[in-house]
């Protein structure tokens, strides 16, 4: 996985909604949802530290083309739940 940056070079962080041992969780209530910067560093510390990133979203909710291939580049640790 390749770190991105903002335009400034200055990597920023994101925190997931919940977190318990080895399990992260994201709740979104969207009807599409893509690969936003929050969800890709989510999943990079997901896959570098073995742990799960869970996102929550509502049974129709879409997901883009980026974010379907950024969940079979990350395997096992990135898991969608529908609420």
């Amino acid at each position: 996985m390749d770190r991105k940056y903002t335009r400034h070079q200055v990597p920023r962080g994101a925190k997931a909604d919940a977190e318990r041992f080895n399990v992260m969780y994201l709740v979104k209530n969207v009807a599409k949802l893509r690969a936003t910067y929050q969800i890709r560093l989510l999943a990079f510390k997901a896959v570098s530290k073995k742990m799960k990133l869970i996102i929550r979203v509502p049974a129709h909710c879409e997901f883009s083309a980026s974010l379907e291939e950024l969940m079979q580049t990350c395997g096992n640790a990135l898991v969608r739940e529908d609420a």
